[in-house]
């Protein structure tokens, strides 16, 4: 994977799957579940749990990189495209970067145009299977080219933004971008 230049700098190759979060695993209710756009947007979403599910699929295959220093290969997500919520929530022109929003109060930024990647989704499998709420299931955006803590577990909505603002790690000493092959881990790399 090195010689392919698929491991970045300072990785290791993981076969397993770590589980790394800041807080408990929240409790998933589909009766009350819900996704939410705001912002900067044209047409506001607010999809309960089924309406979700019901929106076209997608599969794509990618790596996944922790900054925590491992790195996983050949990933295979389902789930719906970013680019699926984009055009239905039509973000104003000057939305230039995404909050996005999970439980727990947890939130990380996102510049747009990384989000419209085709690779880019809100994952509802992993390697064939549902994704595993230690994982972020039922839903978790899934941010390939960039480190993990930015594919946000359980989450919950989106929220478009003219200028560029911190999220909770970035909060706390985290790279504002994480680009795994620059190892930007940290608010000083």
């Amino acid at each position: 994977m090195k010689l392919a230049g698929r491991l970045p700098p300072g990785q290791s190759l993981t076969l397993k799957w770590p589980v790394l979060h800041y807080a408990d695993i929240p409790r998933f209710d589909a009766e009350t579940w819900e996704f939410r756009t705001s912002g900067l947007v044209d047409a506001p979403l607010r999809l309960n749990w089924d309406e979700f599910l019901k929106l076209p699929k997608v599969q794509v295959t990618s790596d996944f990189h922790c900054v925590t220093r491992w790195s996983r290969f050949d990933n295979h997500w389902e789930g719906v495209s970013f680019g699926t919520i984009y055009d239905l929530t039509r973000p104003a022109a000057e939305a230039s970067y995404v909050m996005i929003h999970a439980a727990e109060g947890y939130a990380t930024n996102v510049p747009l145009k990384d989000l419209l990647a085709d690779d880019v989704l809100f994952a509802l499998k992993h390697d064939g299977g549902p994704l595993p709420l230690e994982h972020g299931g039922p839903l978790r955006l899934v941010v390939p080219k960039l480190y993990g803590w930015k594919s946000t577990k359980w989450v919950r909505g989106l929220e478009f933004l003219a200028e560029d603002r911190a999220g909770f790690w970035e909060q706390n000493g985290y790279h504002m971008y994480g680009d795994p092959f620059k190892e930007q881990r940290f608010d000083t790399d």
